[in-house]
């Protein structure tokens, strides 16, 4: 009979230790698949959200926030010198304004309400008197909003989460046309629809789509060409703010610095994201550092599990081996059917174990990522409120889409079973089959026959 069929046949003399030793293993080779499968789900997740939450940078006028403070608008060179700056993937541009009952036959769907009405009183001229101040006018209306952007594909540029159209679709960010993108409110409360014509600035404006961002501030407001609204609002060349995406989260201290260099702090305020990322990043560290323990723990286990039941079996077989040794066997013939015995016993519990593992890794991974999410919330971290009367809303609302972005990253993960998986499961498990059967084996098999039988 030969080595290996010698080897296999004996894998299932003991039918208890087998079946034992098989469910024992399966289950440490299971637990090791499910660590794997966390570890590399949850390092392609890390890289995806440095990549893509949190490595953007708010670049605004010194002075400016919103419609309030004082400083100049940002230029076209600008926008170049942050452009030619290392790590920075794409620069943003966007411009804000706002349209008062003189500029534009809109009405706002936002009804003033107690906080408008003081918006209003207080932003009066300082020459009113103490009762002008206290009381807006009866006809007061809040005006309305108007973004433009260089980029719709950076919707946090629009200080939305996400553009979703009712009717129309979006036009060319570069186009120079008289169009515009109506709120859903905002349509409603002036009768407007697909095509139809209103008035800002002294000119006719056509409705080229109307969207529905699910809040009510943007539904209530315009976006338009970012060259059409610098052209009819007086603004060449001037920009609000600028949104740069970097190319990695760990990049974002850098290329703050060296905007601000740049630029000079004295002409810039320069507002990272990088927060907002860590806190998604950090429970998946958590989750990362979690399964990487449990991965080796598993492998451990797995391998001690091996050589001690090789040990015991070798050493039940002393006799068998001496005997083999007596008529000519060599100890690398020994070994070999030891390990044959070995191969068996855990490529079945392999096959066991991967069923296992891929029935429990979501489960399991949910239930790591469910402990770190609530292990990173009463950590602590405040919510952004809306800026006041309006524009300084915008940086608040692109910092909070972020964090809502961070918590979206840390929910939408789920473990992706590939080939590749396979073989590293495969692969450990003959891996743990060779070492734990080898080393037993080959120090028994040196035993003479002679002392073999003299124990007997």
């Amino acid at each position: 009979m030969g080595v290996i069929s010698r080897g296999i046949k004996n894998a299932f003399r003991n039918t208890i230790r087998t079946v034992s030793i098989t469910f024992i293993l399966a289950l440490s080779i299971a637990m090791s698949l499910v660590m794997l499968l966390a570890l590399k789900t949850v390092q392609a997740k890390i890289t995806s959200v440095k990549s893509s939450i949190g490595n953007t940078i708010t670049v605004s006028p010194a002075g400016v926030r919103g419609f309030e403070g004082g400083g100049t608008l940002l230029s076209t060179q600008n926008a170049t010198d942050v452009s030619a700056l290392p790590h920075v993937a794409k620069v943003t541009k966007v411009l804000n304004d706002r349209l008062t009952s003189t500029d534009t036959n809109l009405v706002s769907a936002i009804q003033p309400g107690s906080f408008g009405n003081r918006q209003r009183t207080r932003s009066g001229n300082s020459n009113t008197n103490q009762n002008q101040q206290n009381q807006a006018p009866a006809n007061f209306t809040m005006p309305v909003e108007v973004t433009a952007t260089s980029d719709f594909s950076v919707v946090s540029s629009l200080g939305i989460s996400s553009l979703n159209f009712t009717s129309g679709a979006a036009f060319d960010a570069n186009t120079t046309d008289n169009v515009a993108l109506v709120g859903k409110d905002l349509a409603t409360k002036n009768t407007l629809s697909l095509n139809s014509i209103f008035t800002a600035y002294g000119t006719t404006v056509k409705v080229v789509g109307i969207y529905d961002t699910g809040t009510t501030f943007t539904n209530s407001a315009l976006i338009m060409p970012i060259a059409t609204l610098q052209k009819l609002s007086s603004q060449t060349d001037q920009y609000n703010s600028f949104i740069v995406a970097t190319d990695s989260i760990d990049n974002v201290d850098s290329v703050s610095s060296a905007i601000t260099n740049k630029l000079g702090s004295s002409t810039v305020d320069v507002v990272s994201q990088k927060d907002s990322s860590d806190q998604a990043v950090q429970p998946l560290q958590n989750i990362k550092t979690i399964s990487l323990y449990s991965l080796i723990g598993s492998l451990v286990a797995g391998s001690i599990i091996i050589f001690l039941t090789m040990i015991m079996i070798v050493r039940e077989r002393r006799r068998e081996i001496g005997v083999l040794k007596a008529i000519g066997s060599s100890n690398i013939r020994i070994v070999f059917q030891f390990i044959s015995e070995s191969m068996v016993l855990t490529l079945i519990s392999s096959v066991i174990g991967m069923i296992l593992g891929f029935i429990f890794s979501n489960p399991v991974l949910n239930v790591l990522v469910a402990n770190s999410e609530n292990s990173s919330s009463t950590g602590g971290g405040g919510q952004f409120s809306g800026g006041g009367a309006g524009g300084g809303g915008f940086v608040m609302s692109r910092i909070g889409g972020g964090l809502n972005s961070a918590r979206g990253a840390l929910q939408n993960i789920h473990a992706v079973v590939g080939w590749e998986i396979i073989l590293y499961g495969v692969l450990a498990a003959i891996a743990i089959a060779i070492i734990g059967s080898a080393i037993p084996s080959f120090f028994i098999a040196k035993v003479r026959p002679a002392e073999v039988m003299r124990a007997e």
